[in-house]
């Protein structure tokens, strides 16, 4: 699996952040730029010319770049000298009244109807992911909660907070049904073990854990690393992996851990594999800078994302080099997610660009797409659901995209 405009060194198209909302106006004029690493910045402009009856903008653009699939969310920019092209997507709904500080996690329910967020106002809430209208408010962690996600129902919450506290949640009367507790160090991230009655959480402890939800008990550490350990993810290993043999034998409360490998974003600039069932080491690669986030592309393939913006894609099977490295900024990777037939990334905001990055790579597309309208503040978490995209952002907004086919 390879992504065109993933290398290293590919050019990147990036505009203006309220692109849409500029040229709805007549001469309204919005900036662009194509920076290819080792070269001078090409810059330049797209201005609106006028808006048809179908309300649909006529857009030029300046020397240099090329216009093209015009729609009112959306529109292609291409730079021919560098034979690159981005889509710019502008957000269908944005939901500015769920939080009122910043948003740093968000998941969508299986079905799509609901989402979850947590935030830096103290709240984490239930919401429906068509108006943003508030269902429920999670109450019970002290101080920030850093992560939820749901399970796969579609009717409990896990959420991991820096009281070190794991909790579940019925999203139905907004009971917390089990309180974890046994790390030393807030939790930072957690996954769910298929449907759901073993869960894990990683902590500032440098940790990562195996949870009975049943029992309310620990399982198990599945790692210590010395080192904090930002993210984790939980897939099926491939059968050519050597996942390791458990030292004693599991607990018979372990229920589908036997085939699975956890991947553990460290803080210390390691990406680890570990066998789940084993605990035993399956690879160690080294970084350019601390990881941030990791997710499977594959029963082979992995993303891991790190500080310093590099995006590293790793067989499995062979670690000793990545298939590909991804940089388009040295913005921090905050989240990396698998969308179709690829991938979900955001970046923080880059030093030296006004607008944070959240991007889409995909094998079956000639170009990549941008969701855009975030301005100077970093996209935290992404979340979809088929054609539906949602993000949280430090500007306390979450926005839903829609996307069209590949």
């Amino acid at each position: 699996m390879h992504f065109r405009g993933g290398a290293a060194m590919a050019a990147t198209v990036r505009g203006q952040s309220d692109w849409h909302q500029v040229l709805r106006r007549n001469e309204g004029e919005a900036w662009l730029s194509c920076r290819s690493p080792g070269k001078s910045t090409l810059y330049g402009s797209l201005t609106c010319q006028g808006v048809g009856s179908d309300g649909i903008p006529e857009i030029s653009a300046s020397e240099g770049f090329v216009v093209s699939e015009i729609t009112k969310k959306s529109i292609l920019i291409s730079c021919p000298h560098e034979n690159t092209s981005t889509k710019f997507l502008a957000p269908y709904t944005s939901f500015c009244r769920i939080h009122q500080k910043s948003v740093t996690c968000i998941d969508i329910s299986s079905g799509g109807g609901l989402g979850v967020s947590t935030s830096t106002d103290g709240t984490m809430k239930v919401w429906q992911a068509a108006n943003g209208e508030i269902r429920r408010q999670l109450e019970g962690h002290v101080y920030d909660v850093n992560c939820c996600r749901f399970f796969p129902s579609g009717l409990v919450v896990l959420s991991g907070g820096m009281d070190a506290q794991l909790k579940i949640w019925s999203v139905e009367d907004a009971s917390c049904a089990v309180t974890f507790k046994g790390h030393r160090g807030g939790i930072l991230d957690t996954a769910i073990v298929d449907r759901g009655r073993n869960v894990l959480s990683s902590s500032r402890d440098g940790t990562a854990r195996l949870w009975d939800c049943g029992k309310s008990a620990c399982l198990g550490v599945i790692a210590d690393c010395g080192s904090p350990v930002n993210g984790i993810a939980v897939g099926v290993a491939d059968n050519s992996l050597n996942l390791g043999t458990p030292e004693r034998a599991p607990s018979e409360r372990e229920i589908g851990t036997e085939d699975k490998i956890l991947l553990l974003a460290r803080e210390d600039k390691k990406l680890q594999g570990v066998g789940l069932q084993s605990r035993q080491p399956v690879f160690l690669f080294v970084g350019s800078d601390a990881f941030n986030c990791c997710t499977f592309l594959s029963s082979v393939y992995l993303l891991a994302g790190t500080q310093d913006g590099n995006i590293y894609q790793l067989d499995m099977r062979n670690t000793t080099a990545p298939v590909q490295v991804i940089h388009r900024s040295g913005a921090p990777v905050l989240s990396l997610l698998p969308y179709r037939d690829g991938f979900i990334a955001s970046q923080g905001s880059p030093r030296d660009l006004v607008v944070p990055i959240v991007f889409i790579l995909q094998s079956c597309s000639l170009y990549t797409i941008d969701l855009t309208e975030a301005d100077c503040d970093p996209v935290y978490k992404v979340a979809a659901c088929e054609k539906e995209i949602y993000t949280c952002c430090r500007d306390g907004i979450v926005r839903r995209y829609q996307l069209s086919n590949c």
